[in-house]
């Protein structure tokens, strides 16, 4: 065996190998797991004879330098903090527990900082906006040593949420959804509690969407009122709605389905609209629902309505003839509760009788006639050159009596 010691600072590493493969290599040697810094040649001195055999010290030196070079560059494991920032407000980052006056460097998202930005040790951003949202990183000195890491996020605390409840499934429960007024771009959690008559009941989430949640009636027909109260947190702050109802004031079913709306053969003011009950209604014979219908033709803007206590069809009876209506529904529990939002909506257009084609009869008939009244261009008729002689003599004449006429006159004159 021939032994090797290499002094690394003030560290001293100590490695074996076979003396057979001592010349001009070390298969064996490699720091310890906790040398974290960089050697160079001159942090590298041989240990004296006495305490090891003499090898080639420009292999050992070599293999020591690269693997102490490639401990030295493994990522750091520090730990990533997050930290929560009011848009338009300053935010200062300390750099771990580096003395303030420790000479450092910031990145931000692996991007370089002007030292402008320091104070001290300590990063301090000015009016931050979203766009200083990111991760940032303070170096120690030359080194390069991570000495603190932090997410910074930037956002705003919640407003009051608006929240709403409805039963569109009476009588077998509601559901409450909210919404906040106006993002807040970071995390947001919501905590809802319902009480009726003194007692807590349980909000059951959907997910999705996670901004709902359903509770079964307790009791039917209670005149109790419920309570629900929604509370919105996240790192910035937290806000809180409080509303208050009536069992029968949020009934209200969807919209009804499957509207259809066709022309009635042969009458070209008539059109037959059916639909059918919303499939999230339960129970139709116990608690029926009542219909309300508008129409209008796609020419005029105004609406004709048409309320309906039962029944899933109507016809329409003062339709413009071959106009293009646009036609829609809505229902309503028949004692309590609000309308629906209305269905979507169908076009349709009364019967039109369609045009009669003529028979060939009547084709042939009016053939012949428009060929017999045709126009015939007469013959020209011709004349003689002899009678063109003649009328060019007469027009020589003509033209000489004119000119003496003018004489005589200019002569008087």
């Amino acid at each position: 065996m021939c032994h090797l010691g290499l002094t690394l600072g003030s560290r001293t590493s100590e490695r074996f190998c076979p003396s057979h493969k001592c010349q001009g290599r070390c298969s064996r040697l490699a720091p310890s797991p906790s040398t974290r810094f960089l050697a160079t040649s001159a942090d590298l001195h041989p240990v004296p004879e006495a305490m090891a055999s003499p090898v080639p010290a420009g292999c050992c030196v070599l293999l020591a330098a690269v693997v102490v070079v490639v401990y030295a560059q493994r990522p750091s494991q520090q730990e990533t903090h997050i930290h929560y920032a009011q848009l338009g407000t300053d935010v200062t980052l300390l750099c771990g527990s580096v003395d303030q006056d420790a000479a450092v460097t910031w990145t931000a998202n692996s991007t370089d900082l002007d030292a402008s930005h320091l104070n001290g040790s300590r990063l301090v951003l000015r009016n931050v906006d979203l766009s200083h949202s990111g991760q940032y990183t303070c170096y120690e000195g030359p080194s390069w040593h991570v000495k603190y890491r932090v997410n910074l996020r930037v956002g705003l605390p919640p407003k009051e949420p608006i929240v709403m409840c409805r039963s569109n499934n009476y009588p077998n429960g509601f559901y409450c959804s909210w919404h906040l007024p106006s993002p807040t771009y970071i995390n947001d959690t919501f905590n809802i509690t319902v009480v009726h008559d003194s007692k807590e009941i349980v909000c059951k989430k959907e997910t999705p969407p996670k901004n709902r949640c359903y509770i079964q009636f307790l009791q039917v027909f209670s005149t109790k009122k419920y309570k629900v109260t929604l509370t919105a947190s996240n790192p910035l702050g937290s806000s809180s709605t409080t509303i208050s109802f009536d069992e029968f004031a949020i009934v209200k079913p969807d919209p009804p389905e499957n509207v259809v709306a066709k022309p009635v053969p042969n009458n070209a003011r008539r059109l037959l609209v059916s639909w059918q009950y919303p499939s999230s209604w339960p129970d139709p014979d116990s608690f029926p629902l009542k219909f309300f219908l508008r129409y209008r033709p796609l020419i005029i803007d105004q609406w004709q309505h048409v309320e309906l206590s039962d029944g899933t069809s109507h016809i329409i009876t003062d339709a413009y003839a071959g106009k293009e209506y646009i036609i829609q529904v809505a229902a309503k529990d028949n004692d309590i509760g609000t309308w629906s939002d209305w269905s979507v909506a169908v076009h349709a257009t009364p019967w039109t009788e369609e045009p009669k084609h003529l028979t060939t009869e009547a084709q042939g008939a009016e053939t012949t006639t428009a060929s017999t009244s045709a126009f015939v261009v007469p013959p020209t008729t011709r004349l003689s050159d002899s009678d063109v002689t003649d009328r060019n003599r007469a027009m020589a004449l003509s033209l000489v009596v004119s000119l003496v006429l003018v004489v005589f006159s200019i002569h008087f004159i």
